[in-house]
């Protein structure tokens, strides 16, 4: 049985009229594709930026960072969990009007940060974090599947980093910025390391025929332990050895995860193939941080092989894979889907090169890597927009 499939009896819908719309009939609706949308433009916005095309001076590398993270990817975050939170507990978390008044205030917080002073948009988007991670920690804890509360543990720990974020901004912390960054980069590897375990290697067990995939509690732990410890040692220490040491035993005890699961065998299906290999980009970005702690490679080679390659590559693969199985559609990867992974893997590698380089060939990596991001996602909004919208059309509720 798969992670997020849903097949308990459902109370019915909230009334009215706004409630009762199947776009906020479960978590995964409006998060998935606010998530995308704002990911289509957020990037191009910075480039232009970045590049002098445009002069919104907020824009700059910190907003380009936070809203990354605290805007695009916690989006995602949020709508999974809330949809998988139904499944592991047969409890409804927010919809109707409270996953709205929730979609509404994360809409607010990318609206503060990009147009409004420091303080007043902190005290904005502080507030989505807790607010949004409370009522998954209820109906965990109501339906006893304690198992789950540490997806609740690393909600905190991401709302800690952002506010620890907010605070250096405004002065009332003596640490860079950059340092809480890098903490809630490593924080989202965590949930995509837990996560990830869970249902890669049994999404591949049921979809490829005569795979046996297999996994090691004890080297489970090891890898959440030593990703966990070179998340703090990123955020805490300068780039050094104990730092580089960190990385690398994170990176090859992933490595040795991964071969557990069989990712060779996924090659002729897409929408396990961009799993395994999004999945690859960590043990690689681990490397690529070890690398910039000799001062071999520049340190934003391993944010972007972890963030671009990691994140944004497991996002596509999941957002496809959920939305199809939660609006109940066949899972199957067609030419827009496939597409879609090929994109944001070329954005990943073009992005890379742009790290690497400078001058024209800098700037036409960051262009490349723009277009390619923001196609992907922009293709997902054409092709999962109405899926979303609509009622499931097998008649199920969700």
């Amino acid at each position: 049985m798969t992670l997020l499939t849903i097949d308990d009896p459902v109370p019915p819908q909230p009334h009215g009229s706004l409630g009762a719309h199947p776009f906020l009939a479960l978590g995964f609706r409006p998060f998935y594709l606010l998530g995308a949308a704002f990911a289509g433009v957020a990037v191009p916005a910075w480039t232009a930026s970045y590049l002098g095309w445009q002069g919104m001076p907020r824009l700059d590398l910190l907003w380009h960072m936070h809203e990354m993270l605290f805007g695009f990817v916690i989006a995602i975050v949020i709508g999974f969990l809330y949809t998988a939170g139904r499944n592991w507990t047969g409890l409804w978390t927010p919809r109707g009007l409270p996953l709205a008044a929730l979609a509404a205030l994360w809409l607010a917080g990318r609206a503060a940060m990009a147009l409004l002073p420091a303080l007043p948009a902190a005290a904005i988007d502080v507030l989505f974090l807790p607010l949004a991670s409370l009522p998954l920690y209820r109906v965990i804890r109501r339906s006893g599947n304690t198992r789950n509360l540490v997806m609740v543990v690393l909600l905190a720990v991401l709302a800690t980093a952002n506010a620890a974020y907010h605070a250096s901004v405004l002065g009332l912390l003596p640490l860079s910025p950059m340092q809480p960054l890098y903490a809630a980069i490593v924080a989202v590897v965590v949930i995509e390391s837990v996560l990830g375990g869970r249902v890669i290697p049994n999404f591949t067990a049921n979809a490829v025929r005569g795979v046996r995939t297999t996994s090691d509690p004890r080297l489970e732990k090891l890898s959440l332990v030593l990703t966990a410890l070179t998340g703090l040692a990123w955020a805490s220490l300068p780039l050094s050895l104990p730092l580089a040491l960190l990385a690398l035993a994170a990176a090859a005890v992933q490595l040795v995860r991964m071969a557990l699961w069989k990712p060779l065998c996924t090659l002729r299906q897409p929408l396990l193939w961009i799993l395994h290999l999004s999945y690859a980009w960590i043990p690689l970005g681990f490397v690529l941080l070890a690398l910039a702690c000799f001062g071999w490679v520049p340190q934003s080679a391993a944010v972007h092989a972890l963030t671009v390659g990691a994140m944004g590559g497991l996002i596509i693969g999941m957002v496809t894979r959920t939305a199809l199985g939660h609006t109940g559609r066949m899972l199957r990867a067609g030419r827009l889907e496939t597409a879609m992974y090929l994109l944001l893997q070329a954005g990943v590698l073009a992005r890379l090169v742009a790290a690497f380089s400078a001058g024209p060939l800098r700037t036409a990596g960051l262009v490349t890597a723009t277009l390619c991001w923001s196609l992907a996602f922009g293709l997902y909004c054409l092709q999962y927009g109405p899926y979303l919208f609509r009622a499931r059309v097998d008649g199920r509720e969700g």
